[in-house]
């Protein structure tokens, strides 16, 4: 007789977990992962960081609802803080330096409940911060100091060893092959045996629309993008403690990553779901802007790696029974803010699925879980 769990969720990435740890043992569940580890497309190869700045309205909602969870987990989730302090230094060069002022004022008078002011730098203090940095290119900066790199793996693990706790099964290199619905319940055959629940939760990331064709509903529009990174070495410099630096626009960042320096040239491009790669031109570009605006000279790339992003057309999340599937629930396009916004979304999927009121913190920060459902798809 097949397995029969209340909810199976589809896809073991961070989206997937947080919702499994927060439904805290009140249904029976079931998390199938496609891969032989969890968190292997985007999570795994995240730029990891949390910043309460720089996010649309519901972005900047589903942050200030995630903000205490990661700055304060509950005991044992963690052995380590889930938040580092790094700091964001944005810079400019002489074409942007007055648009650079501009975002600069924007911040300034609009910082977020709890956030510390931004700080208009001077290139001699801009220096100070990141020294490799190029006079004759950088003409404007300013910092954040609300800028902290995220743990993902003492994250991950943590949603993960709570779900089981919980008594959520986890099985990983279990796609998904074939669904049908059987007398009102879902059966879903995998290599590691078949299935039987009543809702699907559809946390496949990149793969999500391709998960709802093999449950019968429209795709959505959900788009991966991919994203590279490279890393080099910085001789005569310690980066541990220096800031993330990020172009004002956002063509470019580079951020210490593991005593090197990590730099992508920002770049999201649309794809077909797959195992990511990064393009020899991509990793040009992203040598290049590290060259351009510092006095480091890059004659070699450590290492190379490409992520997805994944969105729906309107760059929000898509949380929300689906209404042309029965007991399937649609919980993606997270994009590059799944990880410091998966303890809201999380909470938010969890109370959907049992029909129980979100928790103060998510309607205190003022989220409209209904701004995400699938319906604004869906005809």
């Amino acid at each position: 007789m097949p397995d029969m769990f209340d909810i199976a969720i589809i896809g073991g990435g961070i989206t997937g977990a947080s919702v499994a740890f927060f439904l805290q043992g009140q249904r029976s569940v079931i998390l199938l992962e496609q891969e032989a580890a969890l968190g292997y497309h985007a999570t795994g190869r995240s730029a990891a960081e949390f910043t309460r700045r720089f996010h649309s309205t519901e972005t900047g909602q589903l942050t200030q609802a995630s903000a205490g969870f990661m700055e304060s987990p509950p005991d044992g989730f963690s052995d380590v803080p889930l938040l580092r302090p790094r700091g964001n230094l944005l810079i400019a060069d002489a074409e942007k330096a007055d648009h650079l002022h501009q975002v600069y004022e924007t911040e300034r008078d609009n910082t977020p409940a709890g956030a510390s002011p931004v700080e208009l730098l001077s290139i001699d203090r801009a220096l100070e911060k990141m020294p490799f940095l190029d006079p004759n290119w950088v003409k404007a900066a300013f910092y954040d100091p609300d800028c902290w790199d995220v743990e993902v793996e003492n994250l991950l693990q943590g949603y993960i060893r709570g779900a089981k706790t919980q008594g959520t099964e986890i099985r990983q290199s279990a796609p998904v092959t074939k669904a049908h619905r059987d007398g009102g319940i879902w059966v879903l055959e995998t290599p590691t045996g078949v299935v039987r629940t009543h809702t699907v939760v559809n946390a496949a990331g990149g793969w999500a629309d391709d998960v709802a064709g093999l449950l019968g509903a429209m795709p959505l529009g959900i788009t991966p993008h991919r994203r590279t990174a490279i890393s080099v070495k910085v001789p005569g410099y310690d980066v541990s403690h220096m800031p993330e630096v990020n172009e004002i626009d956002e063509v470019f960042y580079f951020k210490p990553d593991a005593g090197q320096l990590m730099i992508s040239p920002a770049d999201e491009t649309p794809v077909d779901p797959h195992d990511a790669w990064p393009e020899e031109l991509d990793i040009a570009y992203a040598a290049h802007y590290l060259s351009e605006c510092t006095t480091l000279e890059v004659t070699h790339v450590a290492h190379s790696w490409a992520g997805l992003r994944t969105f729906a057309s309107d760059r929000l999340p898509v949380i929300g029974f689906s209404g042309q599937a029965e007991s399937l629930f649609w919980l993606a396009g997270v994009g590059g803010y799944g990880i410091q916004t998966s303890p809201a979304v999380g909470q938010i999927a969890a109370a959907l699925l049992t029909g129980t009121d979100p928790p103060s913190n998510v309607t205190a920060s003022g989220v409209n879980a209904a701004r995400f459902s699938p319906a604004r798809f869906e005809g």
